[in-house]
């Protein structure tokens, strides 16, 4: 079973950057694929961003000049750098696995394993 858990969230005002980190635990695949995702309230989750095990990276076209992904395999982490944060970009943020080979996705179902989340609240 793997275990994720994301942390790094927090309120913060417009203009200001957050750096979000992601953990995870037992066995996956080499050709594993991480994402991470954000729900706001009263809306769908949607994808903000995926990186696979050899550094593919895909983001969320509204989201290419705001934010970075990025990961370390021999740690097990995973990163989103969200920059100049709007307050359309609160959200609960989830970190996603998938623990058997597979490329980037912004796709909510072509992942198995989930964190419980990380708050992110942008406000004056």
């Amino acid at each position: 079973q793997v275990q994720v858990a994301e942390s790094g969230g927090g309120s913060v005002q417009p203009g200001d950057s957050l750096r979000l980190s992601c953990a995870f635990s037992g066995y996956i695949y080499r050709g594993h694929c991480m994402g991470w995702f954000r729900q706001a309230p009263g809306k769908v989750r949607e994808g903000v961003a995926s990186i696979d095990y050899d550094e593919h990276t895909v983001i969320r076209n509204s989201l290419k000049d705001r934010v970075t992904i990025s990961q370390n395999t021999a740690e097990k982490s995973m990163y989103l750098q969200i920059n100049d944060l709007k307050p359309e970009d609160t959200a609960m943020y989830f970190c996603a696995v998938e623990a058997w080979p597979c490329g980037t996705s912004l796709m909510d179902g072509d992942f198995s394993f989930w964190g419980q989340g990380t708050q992110v609240t942008v406000s004056s």
